[in-house]
């Protein structure tokens, strides 16, 4: 008789971070964007992805990996001022309904994600956009 062993895996919320991260990543890549995880911003906040696009537009995405994430952390409206489009990227169980309708939204696996609604776009102003572009260069470079 042939038997069949099943294992158990425990999905944790750093778990479906870095697939939501990994999958935004490679979406905002297929869009033309060179993106960059967890870049500290001049007000002190930490985006979880930044990407510079074609045409100099910067865009943030915050990873969302459960709705209590999303319910005590209220500081992305801080972003802003920062970027031309923010966006939310979370996993395709989430509860879509929590995010608020003005940011753009990614849905996003481990393999790839989705933009199921733009965000509105503010371009930023041409001396922050170069400070900004600058300092994003400076950190790819050291990286590198």
């Amino acid at each position: 008789m042939d038997t069949l062993t099943l294992s158990i895996v425990t999905i944790t919320r750093p778990d479906v971070t870095i697939a939501v991260t990994r999958g935004a990543t490679r979406l905002l890549v297929e869009m033309g964007y060179a993106p960059l995880a967890e870049v500290g911003l001049p007000n002190g906040r930490r985006a979880d992805l930044m990407a510079l696009g074609p045409k100099g537009e910067i865009v943030i995405v915050e990873v969302k990996s459960s709705p209590e994430d999303y319910l005590t952390d209220r500081k992305w409206a801080e972003y802003a001022p920062y970027c031309d489009a923010f966006f939310f990227a979370v996993a395709p169980e989430f509860p879509v309904s929590l995010i608020p309708p003005e940011p753009g939204l990614i849905i996003a696996d481990g393999f790839g994600g989705a933009v199921v609604r733009e965000p509105g776009w503010t371009p930023l102003v041409a001396a922050r956009r170069k400070a900004l572009t600058l300092a994003f260069a400076r950190l790819a470079a050291f990286r590198g």
